[in-house]
C-alpha cells in the first residue's frame, strides 16, 4: 500500500469527493484478498486506476475475486484520468445512476 497517491489516483480523489460526495469512498481499500485504489461500500462499487503495469489475467483474476463480494469494478487508465476527466466522471456516473442513492441524495 502506497503512502501517496499517484498524479492520476490523486485526479480521480478529487473527482470522487467532489463530484459524488453523497457517495462515501475511501482510498487503499483492502477487499478480496486486494488493495484497491478506492471503493464505496455503500455502492459496492471498486474504481481502479491502472498505469502500464496493469491488465491481463492478474486483473481479471482480482475483478473476478473482488465481484464474488459483490461489488462492481470500473478500471480506468491513468492518461484516461489524467486526459479525459468529464468522460471518467461521466462513465462513475452512470454507474453510481444504475444503483439507489444514499438516503441523504433523495
Amino acid at each position: 500500500m502506497r503512502r501517496e497517491p499517484t498524479e492520476a489516483e490523486a485526479v480521480m480523489w478529487r473527482l470522487l469527493k467532489e463530484q459524488f460526495g453523497g457517495w462515501r469512498f475511501r482510498r487503499q481499500v483492502p477487499l478480496a484478498y486486494a488493495i484497491c485504489d478506492f471503493a464505496s461500500h455503500q455502492a459496492r462499487l471498486v474504481v481502479e486506476i491502472d498505469g502500464g503495469q496493469h491488465g491481463g489475467k492478474d486483473d481479471a483474476r482480482r475483478d473476478a475475486m473482488i465481484a464474488r463480494e459483490g461489488y462492481r469494478v470500473l478500471r480506468f487508465w491513468n492518461n484516461e484520468v489524467l486526459g479525459n476527466r468529464a468522460g471518467v466522471a461521466l462513465v462513475v456516473a452512470r454507474e453510481l445512476g444504475a444503483i439507489s442513492p444514499p438516503s441523504n441524495l433523495r
